[in-house]
């Protein structure tokens, strides 16, 4: 064999090497699975969340105010958004003009945190800056987080009752009243 031949067989065999690499490799990127295909996706600029429609907060606001009126109560509600925005008040008859500021943060707080205003009242308290220190929150009984998937999407306050204790409570009537719609 000449030189020629056994430079062409050298070029011949690495050019048929590269074709097999390609080749596994075009195969083993055809099964890569979706789930391994998302994962190396880059971040989407869209994240999609979870609202509490204007049904469910109107049937919570109901279901509070009927509460309120059977344990003689006289209660304003307000429903927050995730983001704390207000989605809606009801003012019941008779509550008095400090009660929508007061459910409004107490909603607030509730989604914020995650958890019923009466558990977090520890942690608004002590030397120092605390929890409470955040503006718009309110630590007292009377708000409730919605939760879907184990994630907060609204908040309900309730405020005007004598005791936060009772507020929380007719909250919770509320909640109930979309518990079981709430994914």
């Amino acid at each position: 064999m000449t030189a020629l031949s056994a430079r062409t067989r050298a070029i011949a065999g690495s050019l048929a090497g590269l074709a097999i690499v390609a080749g596994a490799t075009g195969v083993a990127a055809a099964q890569t699975t979706p789930a391994q295909a998302v994962a190396v996706r880059a971040p989407q600029a869209v994240v999609q969340t979870g609202v509490l429609s204007a049904d469910a907060a109107l049937k919570i606001a109901d279901a509070v105010q009927k509460e309120a009126v059977k344990q003689g109560q006289r209660v304003t509600v307000v429903i927050v958004d995730r983001s704390g925005a207000t989605r809606l008040v009801l003012k019941g008859d008779g509550a008095g003009p400090q009660t929508e500021e007061s459910a409004r943060r107490k909603a607030f707080t509730a989604v914020s945190f995650g958890k019923a205003t009466s558990e977090l009242t520890k942690g608004a308290s002590g030397d120092g800056p605390t929890i409470a220190d955040i503006p718009g929150t309110l630590f007292l009984g009377g708000g409730v987080p919605v939760a879907s998937g184990g994630a907060p999407i609204a908040g309900i306050g309730v405020g005007g009752a004598p005791g936060g204790d009772i507020d929380e409570a007719i909250a919770r009537v509320g909640l109930k009243a979309v518990a079981g719609k709430l994914g």
